[in-house]
């Protein structure tokens, strides 16, 4: 027998006889055999062409059915098989899981490596390669927004609806972290949630050799659940590069707000250009503003949706009930996927850039010329930074906690360290507070591994 394939496909061929009236008895010809074809991704199984009652009874009881509760996509194409004496129906399952059951944690860089590419090089090549061959003799076609200096309209909602689940997720979890108890560490920047620390010697913040790895416990704030990832805000986004000599006279705000601003977010605080007719080109990167004078002055408009503000920590107040507690951790994931998912279709409209070396982000069609980069061999490149295209954990850092089973119970061990899972911050939080948990954080959750009560116990895992 060949070895089984992945638990995301499976492949079998069951073959039955069609005077079989029910599953319990079998004969020769209906023993199944496990077929490791990399060509077939799915289950084979052949019923007889006249046997309604086997079909439903299998459908129904046996394996078909109890596997449509447990995949995520269920296609049963019919294909029918004639032989010489008895004649099948074919049917070619195939299940397939976009979350699998446990997933590695997402892998941390080193100071010292550069971040990978979104797109590796040699893809980026082969499709400007593909472009040009696609170009050639064919006519310019016109350059689309926001690359000729117009807003995409259609985005506009979609920028208010992450401006807002921003500043929503922001108020939510001032009012959990005094129900949720939240651990950061005073010397790096590994955070907890729980209402005691883990005991992992992970350390890496300043004299951690002589604390062994352990970490110092304190309070955790909203700037250590939500990192604050700021960027320059820029008047013109296709106006000239910041120099270095204006990295300080030009205002740094958060890159999620700065990227709703130039996908149509108005604020008075921060003006922005706003063309009313595409740009001329007259070179590769010159350009000229077309004229609007025969054009009537723009009229203030009212924000298509009612724009939210950030409380302040005195003015929030800490949930009454259990059942308050459970909403305002509903509405604070929604709030969290809500910024996430829009953010991330805003970026593939709105470049956003992101340094290889450091954390440093900008967003627009190029990065700035601040000359501030201090991470690794630096001083090869003038402290510039790396631009490259950004991803969305670049923009919204997720930060990694470890999953704590049952918070009211013991607290994590450290040699069973291998058996617990990991989550985002956010999550971990509301997921404590009461709600359900996602279904892509639950790879990494580990959620369906048993977690042994000692050592001795794990030990006698295989």
């Amino acid at each position: 027998m060949e070895v089984a394939p992945p638990l995301n496909s499976v492949h079998c061929r069951l073959m039955r006889n069609p005077g079989c009236s029910h599953l319990g008895k079998a004969t020769p010809t209906s023993v199944p055999a496990i077929s490791s074809s990399s060509k077939s991704r799915g289950f084979r199984i052949s019923f007889p062409t006249n046997t309604d009652s086997l079909k439903s009874s299998f459908s129904g009881a046996g394996a078909l059915g109890s596997l449509k509760h447990y995949c995520q996509r269920f296609s049963v194409p019919s294909t029918s098989s004639l032989s010489s004496d008895r004649s099948y129906q074919q049917y070619v399952v195939t299940i397939r899981n976009d979350h699998p059951q446990n997933a590695d944690f997402p892998r941390t860089y080193s100071r010292k490596e550069k971040k990978p590419f979104k797109v590796p090089i040699v893809e980026m090549r082969r499709a400007a390669r593909e472009r040009l061959k696609k170009r050639k003799d064919q006519p310019r076609k016109p350059v689309s927004p926001p690359k000729n200096g117009l807003v995409v309209k259609s985005l506009i909602p979609l920028a208010y609806n992450v401006f807002n689940a921003r500043i929503t997720l922001i108020n939510n979890l001032k009012t959990l972290l005094k129900v949720v108890p939240v651990l950061a560490c005073g010397w790096c920047g590994e955070i907890h949630v729980g209402p005691v620390g883990h005991p992992f010697k992970s350390c890496k913040g300043p004299n951690s050799s002589m604390r062994k790895g352990h970490h110092e416990w304190t309070n955790a704030t909203i700037e250590d659940i939500l990192p604050p990832v700021e960027a320059y805000h820029l008047f013109d986004r296709l106006g000239k590069r910041i120099s270095h000599d204006e990295r300080f006279s030009i205002p740094r705000i958060p890159a999620v707000v700065e990227l709703c601003i130039q996908a149509g977010v108005e604020i008075p605080d921060l003006p922005t250009k706003r063309r009313r007719k595409p740009i001329i080109r007259i070179g590769k990167k010159e350009f000229v503003d077309a004229d609007e004078s025969e054009l009537p002055d723009p009229i203030p408009e009212a924000p298509i949706i009612p724009m939210l503000t950030e409380l302040p920590d005195s003015q929030t107040l800490a949930p009454s009930d259990d059942e308050e507690k459970l909403l305002l951790a509903e509405e604070t994931l929604q709030a969290w996927e809500k910024m996430r998912h829009g953010s991330k279709k805003l970026m593939r409209v709105y470049p956003v850039r992101v340094c290889g070396y450091c954390p440093e982000v900008h967003v627009g069609p190029t990065g700035h010329k601040a000359q501030n980069c201090g991470e690794h061999k630096h001083q090869q490149r003038n402290g510039q930074h790396g631009w490259q295209s950004a991803v969305l954990d670049d923009l919204i850092p997720p930060r990694y906690v470890w999953h704590v089973p049952n918070a009211d119970g013991r607290p994590l061990q450290r040699e069973l360290i291998s058996f617990y899972g990991k989550a985002p911050v956010v999550v971990e939080i509301c997921v404590q507070a009461g709600a359900n948990v996602p279904e892509q954080y639950k790879p990494t959750m580990r959620l369906d591994v048993g977690i042994p009560l000692d050592v001795r116990e794990a030990e006698m895992v295989v």
